[in-house]
């Protein structure tokens, strides 16, 4: 990307596109075009043809997306799967009718089979049955994958897409209703430690494995594809590496300080049992993370000191 190049992120404000915004102008990149969602809805097909043919953006990092944890996905099934279908045709059509350079699609790990082998290879897509919470917002995930594909396909786009792993660090959604398990832990953990509670009670058994990649380490990474990767085959990017729910809990109980106990109610669901994410393609290329989980965390925690107004209950 030219240093002069214009630049739109759809979805600057959230925590992904918040740290892509940040990388890039750390490499010294300014002329960026950028909306808020409630000066351009990325659902409006109109709008956003409008917005395109005014701004005609060169590189697009399409980070917009309704997301949320397993009880926001498992109860708002219609809205993940039509807003973010909107959401991604409109963008994409768009780049392509304006003749963008270059666009990157963000999806998820959890477009792979629920009981895909682990860890996950870009391969495992479309071989088995998703995990039934989050199944429409993966299924949106998998639509703009193979949209992307198509449009390369057909039109010669270079449209390329990358499955970031679970994500955390600023910007992140601390809503207890809505937010994903590492920064609604870090809020449970930090409540019952300044309102002396006995206890907290968390989801499921503790068993799951999960994959943790902070917000700075996954711009980096999308900053160095976006230079160095022009293929039609989408890409993982994580740590090639996984820690219990049980053991991040206790991470984080230590980062905040809290002294209780933890009870875990097996009444609620775990989730898909294991997300790990084969990186190897990734690390082929020359990029690997840099933030390790605890170091990742402490940071995290900090941005939540600073936001805990407004996360007051």
């Amino acid at each position: 990307m030219e240093k002069s190049a214009k630049i739109y992120i759809a979805g600057h404000r959230g925590m992904v596109g918040s740290a892509i915004h940040r990388k890039l102008i750390k490499e010294g990149y300014e002329n960026f075009v950028l909306k808020t969602s409630s000066e351009l809805d990325l659902r409006n097909q109109n709008a956003v043809r409008e917005f395109f043919e005014k701004e005609c953006p060169e590189y697009i990092f399409l980070a917009a997306a309704k997301v949320g944890g397993i009880m926001a996905n498992n109860i708002y099934r219609a809205e993940f799967l039509n807003d973010n279908l909107l959401i991604q045709n409109n963008v994409i059509d768009s780049a392509y009718r304006t003749d963008a350079k270059k666009l990157m699609f963000l999806g998820s790990s959890c477009i792979y089979p629920k009981l895909a082998p682990q860890p996950l290879r870009e391969e495992s897509l479309l071989t088995g049955l998703l995990e039934p919470t989050n199944e429409p917002y993966a299924i949106a995930k998998i639509a703009g994958i193979k949209m992307c594909e198509a449009y390369r396909s057909q039109y010669g786009c270079n449209f390329i897409s990358v499955m970031p792993t679970n994500l955390y660090g600023p910007n992140d959604n601390y809503d207890l209703n809505n937010s994903h398990v590492l920064p609604a832990m870090i809020r449970k953990f930090h409540t019952a430690r300044e309102e002396n509670r006995p206890f907290v009670e968390l989801w499921g058994t503790g068993s799951p494995l999960r994959e943790f990649l902070h917000a700075d380490d996954l711009a980096d990474a999308c900053y160095f594809l976006m230079q160095n990767y022009n293929e039609p085959e989408f890409l993982n990017i994580g740590v090639g590496s996984d820690v219990t729910i049980k053991s991040l809990a206790e991470l984080i109980m230590n980062v905040t300080g809290y002294e209780g106990e933890i009870r875990w109610n097996t009444d609620k669901p775990d989730g898909t049992p294991r997300k790990l994410m084969d990186v190897s393609k990734l690390h082929s290329l020359g990029w690997k993370h840099r933030t390790e989980l605890q170091e990742g965390i402490r940071m995290t925690y900090q941005d939540f000191l600073q936001k805990i107004e407004t996360y007051a209950s």
